[in-house]
């Protein structure tokens, strides 16, 4: 199967989806759909300018979109209906976008997506607000029941969210602590930060899927599992392509995780295979912070001078065939399965 037409086609009908609950255009019908009536009046040339203006231009610059069709593929996995799991597709891609527009606040990030991150063009006032408001604006699907859910799978879905948010800040303020040259850490304590950071995402999106698709408990529960080792899988793989991209279709800075002091696996690695006055000069350029071309080579070439990217891509193959050979078993052979085993493999094959 091909995992870039699928999710080039799914692409469509996600963003389709996305501009029913966030249109380009902010109109008094959306807002009173969202928040209400005014008590007073909406002033939507000025939410327009400040929220869908900026957003769609972020939205607007690509992106992948693996999440919601994954979710797509989960609930056809358990015997749902793609056409059940299609509208809930903009809750796991706006979010994702919200947590990618702060975190490029909390990096000084200069570059996203080939182009200049929101905090950059509108404002680090602007850039806050719209990443925190995309972790709502989805939620209308549940709190205004736009497509006739039970209560039980509404709160199902809303115990879901809760978990995995909180979950997403206990892990980006693992991120954080680290990347300031603070304490230490361990591959595991690394890992379970890829978990929570990047791994909760795709858990809640296999794991929605599933219950769009009325999966067993068990089901559901290896989907998340599944969708948890894809993220860390992705992230791993996203390490490896910020030091050594394969394309010319990235769109981050080349080495923009060493100018940001990240303890990357990759780093953990060559900071136990390099002789100690190697690891100390690796460490140092990782805590100076330096965005200067010529200490970020070298910091590379020390990495690449070990088996660090070897060692890498091995722990993310294993970390999700481990998951993948669960899951297999619980589901029936259908196409969403076959769609899943494809997502597997590009978690940790992609160029870009």
């Amino acid at each position: 199967m091909n995992i870039m037409q699928l999710l080039e086609k799914r692409k469509k009908l996600v963003d389709k989806e996305i501009e029913k609950i966030l249109p380009r255009k902010a109109t008094k019908k959306w807002l009173s759909l969202m928040l209400g009536e005014a008590d007073f009046q909406y002033d939507t040339k000025t939410i327009n300018s400040e929220l869908n203006k900026p957003v769609w231009e972020f939205l607007d610059r690509g992106g992948k979109r693996w999440r919601p069709a994954l979710m797509i593929s989960s609930c056809k996995a358990v015997g749902g209906k793609e056409q059940t799991a299609i509208p809930f597709s903009p809750l796991p891609e706006l979010i994702h976008n919200g947590t990618i527009i702060v975190d490029d606040v909390e990096d000084s990030a200069e570059l996203r997506r080939s182009k200049k991150p929101m905090h950059l063009l509108f404002g680090v006032d602007t850039a806050i607000n719209n990443g925190n408001s995309l972790y709502f604006v989805p939620l209308v699907l549940l709190y205004r029941n736009l497509y006739n859910l039970s209560d039980k799978k509404r709160n199902a879905i809303y115990d879901l969210y809760a978990e995995e948010m909180l979950r997403v800040s206990i892990g980006q303020a693992m991120d954080i602590h680290w990347h300031k040259g603070k304490g230490t850490t361990s591959e595991k304590a690394y890992l379970q930060m890829c978990v929570y950071k990047t791994g909760v995402l795709a858990r809640l999106s296999a794991k929605l899927g599933g219950l769009l698709g009325n999966a067993k408990k068990e089901q559901i529960n290896a989907l998340g599992k599944f969708g948890e080792s894809l993220g860390v899988g992705f992230q791993i793989q996203d390490d490896i392509l910020n030091i050594a991209p394969k394309s010319k279709q990235w769109g981050k800075e080349i080495g923009e995780d060493i100018s940001e002091g990240k303890r990357t696996l990759l780093v953990l690695r060559a900071l136990k295979k390099l002789d100690r006055k190697k690891a100390i000069e690796l460490k140092t350029i990782l805590n100076s912070h330096s965005k200067k071309e010529k200490e970020i080579k070298r910091a590379i070439s020390l990495i690449k001078e070990t088996d660090a990217i070897d060692y890498a891509k091995k722990k993310a193959s294993s970390i999700v065939e481990a998951s993948w050979k669960k899951l297999e078993k619980l589901l029936p052979e259908n196409e969403g399965k076959k769609e899943l085993r494809a997502f597997a493999e590009f978690a940790v094959k992609r160029n870009i």
